[in-house]
């Protein structure tokens, strides 16, 4: 099966059309680029004429056929009269070789046909030893060196032009995936923060009214509506800050307050007035200043600030894990301890487990744990939860164990900027 020839280009039909009649009429006219020489008639000249101009049809789609066939009908046409149409084609050739050539072609090319000139140029003037010598390598440089070099020099800026169109595109997929990415993250961020802030609140609202239902005590039920109200206008706070987080500004127009570790004592006393009906206790040991560097003390020293996407991680980690607590923690003692030693932040909340038989519970959605180890890996430290005895976590474990929450962050500047 024979191969299929390429349908030639519009353009490359045209110069064929053209340079092939053109060159017809020199011979018509008599106009010749070797007069003297005579050894054939003048009309042999139109064989070579014809196959140049022929190899104008695929001067795009086999360049490099077309430069050989050029290169046969140029030295052709050196034995006859000349046609001034056929060295024209040629040079057409060379360029399209160049052009529309494989790139070892567009690299050689220049290269050889520029060794060629010289070698012409040096046996010219070696051999007649003549300034007249000088206009053959002259015009050789003219017919096959220039057209190369042209080529060459439209073709770099052409592959250029492509190669920089490519590093846009590519600039602008990666923006568009980095956009994408960071509509995902803030999406995120925003389902963390909304789930931290509201969940706890919700949770001693559930486990409140639950308790003002089943139990039939006017001062229960009085006491139970009292948590509810409270934490309604919590939550109801929460949720305006958290609007005037994603707006950038409160309702005033003032920086929105970002909570930290000065409010777990706050935090705690919510925590323990929402579980006194579950026969739960909340006690917090914050030692993140050591004994003796308190500021105020004698020698000592106040402790730098931690960056406040830590306090904020941290704030969360003890919220969420109160929360926890209120949902599934059984009667005793929930202990909260916020330590620092260096450049680690340590948060650690224990809490009993077993069965609950004292007091309502409020079902849980289960993206608090992938909310607390989000928060921790986003800062660069890490996160465990699970039983005291090594139970994996997201297991269940068994009565009387105690459910431990650990957090480790980074407490320097500069690591969390990393």
């Amino acid at each position: 099966m024979l191969p299929k020839i390429p349908r030639p280009h519009r353009d490359d039909v045209l110069l064929a059309a053209v340079s092939v009649p053109v060159g017809v009429l020199l011979w018509a006219l008599g106009v010749y680029s070797n007069p003297s020489r005579d050894q054939l008639p003048d009309w042999a000249v139109l064989v070579p004429l014809v196959c140049v101009g022929s190899m104008e049809l695929v001067r795009r789609s086999a360049p490099r056929a077309g430069l050989t066939v050029g290169t046969v009908g140029i030295i052709a046409d050196q034995f006859t009269v000349g046609s001034l149409a056929t060295v024209l084609i040629f040079t057409d050739l060379v360029y399209a070789a160049v052009v529309y050539g494989k790139p070892a072609m567009a690299r050689r090319l220049p290269v050889h046909t520029g060794l060629i000139t010289l070698a012409v140029t040096i046996t010219a003037v070696a051999w007649l030893r003549t300034p007249q010598s000088l206009l053959i390598g002259a015009v050789t440089g003219i017919v096959c060196f220039a057209p190369a070099l042209t080529g060459a020099t439209l073709r770099n800026h052409r592959e250029a032009a492509i190669a920089a169109r490519l590093r846009a595109e590519q600039t602008a997929l990666l923006a568009e995936m980095d956009r994408s990415q960071a509509v995902v993250a803030e999406r995120a961020r925003m389902a963390r923060e909304l789930h931290d802030m509201v969940a706890n609140h919700l949770s001693a609202i559930a486990i409140h009214s639950t308790a003002a239902l089943s139990i039939d005590s006017p001062a229960t039920s009085r006491e139970a509506l009292g948590v509810i109200r409270e934490n309604s206008v919590q939550g109801l706070a929460e949720m305006r800050r958290l609007i005037g987080l994603l707006r950038d500004a409160g309702a005033e127009g003032e920086a929105v307050a970002v909570p930290s570790l000065d409010g777990l004592e706050v935090l705690v006393e919510q925590a323990r007035t929402n579980g006194s009906a579950s026969g739960l206790d909340f006690v917090l040991h914050d030692d993140r200043e050591r004994r003796g560097e308190r500021a105020g003390e004698p020698g000592g020293e106040e402790a730098a600030p931690l960056p406040a996407p830590v306090e904020l991680a941290a704030y969360r980690i003890v919220q969420e894990s109160l929360t926890n607590a209120l949902k599934h923690a059984s009667p005793g003692t929930v202990t909260v301890r916020v330590s620092r030693r260096g450049g680690l932040l340590s948060v650690g909340v224990d809490s009993p487990h077993g069965s609950r038989t004292a007091g309502p519970r409020a079902p849980g959605s289960g993206a608090g744990l992938v909310g607390m180890r989000e928060r921790a890996e986003l800062l660069g430290g890490s996160f465990r939860a699970g039983a005291a005895d090594g139970i994996a976590e997201g297991a269940e474990a068994p009565d009387g164990a105690m459910w431990q929450v650990r957090a480790f962050l980074p407490a320097e500047e500069k690591a969390v900027r990393t």
